[in-house]
């Protein structure tokens, strides 16, 4: 394979990687919701315990929708803390999926995310309504969700479960992520990492692949 990348494995993160998301977006929809006196709290709802908690799988989606209530005081029913939580999911480009099955025939892909039951319930959503598909499964090799792994990135721990899964060393793997601190993380364990700074930076990667 001409230009190959020297790796068996691509692994991906998924927001801004391979869905669009807009963090601002949802943070807005939260703040039309509330009265000014939380808009601090809105501001850093991404760094809540519970959310973190949340993310590596300690509490469950029922626990997690009663902190939101009682972060905000509000009292929303379990569809509306669904709605304002999965604003921030946008589009999965067709174009990236297409990728991924171009790649799959001379590696093996697979997605690395922090992220959550509620949100993997609307992203296999979106995969059905626009793309005919009920999970990523059918796409990927590896899919490694950090609530199902009891890890979130940064930390190595979750590079170095990742990679005894694969049955791999770091150096015969290319990651792929839109945070430079998840980027450095896996570099420290060893990983190829690319950061993803815009949605051409994967596909200039591969043009000549």
């Amino acid at each position: 394979m001409k230009n190959a990348p020297d790796a068996d494995f691509l692994i991906f993160d998924l927001g801004n990687v391979i869905i669009d998301i807009d963090y601002h977006e949802a943070l807005q929809r939260i703040k039309a919701e509330v009265s000014t006196e939380f808009h601090d709290k809105v501001d850093g709802f991404y760094l809540t315990d519970f959310h973190k908690d949340y993310e590596v799988g300690r509490i469950d989606s029922g626990k997690f929708r009663e902190e939101v209530r009682g972060y905000f005081q509000q009292d929303w029913n379990d569809q509306k803390v669904d709605e304002l939580w999965n604003a921030l999911l946008l589009k999965i480009p067709t174009e990236r999926l297409e990728l991924i099955s171009k790649l799959r025939e001379n590696f093996q892909v697979g997605v690395l995310s922090n992220t959550n039951l509620i949100h993997i319930h609307a992203v296999n959503r979106i995969l059905q309504e626009d793309h005919d598909l009920d999970n990523f499964d059918p796409i990927f090799d590896w899919v490694f969700l950090s609530h199902e792994m009891g890890l979130a990135k940064p930390s190595p721990q979750i590079y170095e479960k990742m990679l005894v899964d694969l049955g791999t060393s770091g150096d015969r793997v290319i990651f792929f992520d839109d945070l430079i601190a998840n980027v450095e993380g896996a570099k420290a364990v060893g990983i190829q990492a690319v950061h993803v700074t815009g949605p051409e930076v994967i596909f200039d990667y591969f043009k000549n692949v």
